[in-house]
């Protein structure tokens, strides 16, 4: 499967590697419904690369090349709950930095923590998610790292549907980010593997720039 010395571009390999783990499912003429009722011709579990070893540490290893390339001063590794909690460990661990995680609420017992581990302010904090869609999620662990005292370097995922809102959302919050992989490296791929049919990509691109209006 995974083949550290393929010719493929970094985000062009970890699409094919979740295509062929199915972590992501394409089923256009079949769409997935999401919690929000949005149809979607896709499906996203990246929680599915962690029984995969070799992609595994592909994956965590493009991470820590990323994080040391443009977030050097780093301090803090923060995971966002619940996806982002095994990867975050993983490259926390590769890179010798204490692991912090951000729920998405706080607990309604106990410490009533919404912060897990450590929390240091003033110290810099380089924030691992695992899946970029709306920007919600992370944006809100983002706020909660910042009112701790935190200072939020940047933000990284390992895919992202590549929705013009989620830009938006990110730079009204003033955070910077990196996917590993996107929605278009996923077409490419898909199309070149006959995954999906050319004349299907109108539809696919248009769900992307209105997924809240898109029905097959």
């Amino acid at each position: 499967m995974t083949n550290n010395e393929s010719n493929l571009p970094l985000s062009a390999q970890i699409a094919t590697e979740l295509l062929e783990i199915k972590a992501i499912k394409l089923q256009p003429k079949d769409p997935f419904t999401w919690a929000s009722g949005w149809k979607s011709p896709i499906y996203c579990d990246n929680r599915m690369t962690l029984s995969y070893p070799s992609l595994r540490t592909l994956i965590k290893n493009a991470y820590v090349k990323e994080i040391k390339s443009r977030y050097p001063e780093t301090e803090i590794i923060a995971g966002v709950a619940t996806a982002g909690i095994p990867q975050g460990a993983l490259i926390a661990e590769e890179m010798g930095l204490p692991f912090i995680y951000v729920r998405d609420k706080a607990k309604s017992h106990g410490r009533t923590n919404q912060i897990e581990g450590q929390v240091q302010p003033g110290k810099k904090v380089f924030v691992v998610e695992d899946l970029i869609s709306t920007g919600g999620s992370s944006i809100k662990a983002i706020e909660a790292l910042r009112e701790a005292g935190m200072k939020v370097l940047g933000l990284g995922a390992i895919f992202t549907y590549g929705f013009p809102h989620a830009d938006r959302n990110l730079m009204q919050a003033k955070v910077p980010y990196f996917t590993l992989s996107d929605y278009h490296s996923l077409l490419d791929i898909a199309v070149s593997s006959n995954l999906i049919k050319s004349e299907e990509l109108d539809s696919l691109n248009s769900w992307r720039m209105e997924p809240e209006n898109w029905r097959g």
